[in-house]
């Protein structure tokens, strides 16, 4: 299993660099694009306000937020992957390697759909303009791929449940505090404080259930509201603008 993880992470890298290249991919320069991240950080952290300010659940929530569906720059943390890996799959359980393996996929993903709708974005009267809630759900339709949206909720909750099923097993954080390391000799700390990270925040759920639940049935509801070209069922975020 752990080599089949490492080849799909491996076909997945090269996707990664080809998508965040700007000669390859011009789209990459486009000013709407950090606002259009913005914008959408925004509206996350407003629709899982009940979670931030939930003790238990702010950890998951965070590191939901913030290394899973932000507006963080991954290519750091998955250009580590091709190099530590090999090394951290003689440590970890094949749990942790998937859900590094899966993050990789959910960012690569999330960056193509966000390409997409940064082209759409642009072509408004005024591409510059604060981005609202109109602006995006017309973005959202137009580039459509109703599948590819449901993948990227269901690449979310699999990490989850990856982090949730490591935390479970005896041993995990030992191996994982092993691991450190050899990463940190090798300067390849990025992936391996994510994964930690993620550890840490899904042990203080004590079982991560309800809160992956709400997040795929929101997530979920969110998409069909925006498909359908129904009002929000969330909290606007601010316009963003330049």
């Amino acid at each position: 299993m752990a080599q089949e993880t490492r080849s799909r992470l491996i076909r997945r890298l090269q996707w990664q660099k080809a998508s965040n290249d700007p000669r390859l991919e011009p789209r990459n320069g486009l000013p709407v694009l950090p606002m259009l991240r913005r914008w959408q950080s925004a509206r996350l952290r407003a629709a899982f306000a009940d979670f931030l300010a939930d003790p238990s659940m702010r950890p998951a929530a965070e590191f939901f937020l913030s290394d899973l569906y932000g507006d963080k720059d991954f290519t750091g943390r998955d250009r580590d992957a091709a190099k530590i890996l090999p090394m951290m799959s003689r440590f970890l359980p094949d749990s942790l390697l998937r859900a590094a393996a899966d993050a990789i996929e959910l960012a690569i993903l999330s960056h193509s759909l966000d390409l997409r709708m940064a082209e759409v974005l642009t072509r408004r009267p005024r591409p510059l303009a604060g981005i609202g809630f109109d602006d995006y759900a017309d973005a959202y339709r137009r580039v459509g791929l109703p599948r590819l949206r449901r993948h990227q909720i269901a690449l979310i909750l699999r990490v989850g449940h990856a982090l949730d099923a490591a935390v479970q097993k005896h041993g995990v954080a030992r191996l994982l505090h092993a691991s450190r390391i050899p990463a940190k000799l090798a300067g390849l700390s990025e992936l391996q404080e994510f994964l930690e990270r993620g550890f840490t925040a899904f042990a203080a759920l004590g079982g991560a259930g309800r809160f992956l639940a709400e997040i795929g049935q929101r997530e979920t509801a969110v998409a069909r509201t925006l498909f359908a070209g129904d009002p929000p069922p969330f909290a606007q975020p601010n316009s963003s603008s330049r």
